[in-house]
């Protein structure tokens, strides 16, 4: 079975980050957030993070905004707009106006060793677990690893 797996960056430290990158052999690091630019931490911050896989883990780095939020749904869930429960709906709404699973089905035909990359600390209430849900639908053969 192939396996695709997700990462949050929040309360890790560069060493734990870069190592469970390295350990389960990330080929491809995808950027899901809206903006990659974040200060959340620094080594998470492009083009940092770009130079960092590359050279610790000799991995590639890609930001596909296809599987972002947009702004106003991001900043309804930050601000309290919206619950959990509606993000995901609107989201999925959003993924589905954008053909997410004809456009995953083009460009992704081998993603085995790819991660999903945002900044929650946990999958539970991340985008990333729903796009790697929506990669599961496409690739019916794999199994979701959360790091």
């Amino acid at each position: 079975m192939n396996k695709i797996y997700t990462i949050g960056f929040t309360q890790k430290t560069a060493e734990e980050f870069f190592n469970l990158i390295e350990k389960n052999k990330i080929r491809k690091l995808i950027d899901v957030r809206l903006k990659n630019n974040s200060q959340l931490s620094a080594f998470s911050k492009y083009p940092d993070i770009k130079f960092f896989l590359h050279r610790i883990c000799s991995a590639e780095y890609f930001h596909d905004k296809n599987f972002a939020p947009t702004e106003k749904i991001l900043n309804d869930f930050k601000n309290k707009v919206i619950d959990w429960t509606e993000y995901e709906i609107e989201f999925s709404m959003l993924m589905r106006n954008r053909n997410i699973e004809k456009y995953i089905a083009a460009n992704y035909l081998d993603c085995t060793g790819y991660c999903f990359l945002c900044s929650e600390p946990t999958p539970e209430n991340c985008h990333r677990r729903l796009i790697a849900e929506k990669f599961k639908k496409v690739f019916a053969d794999l199994e979701i690893i959360h790091l």
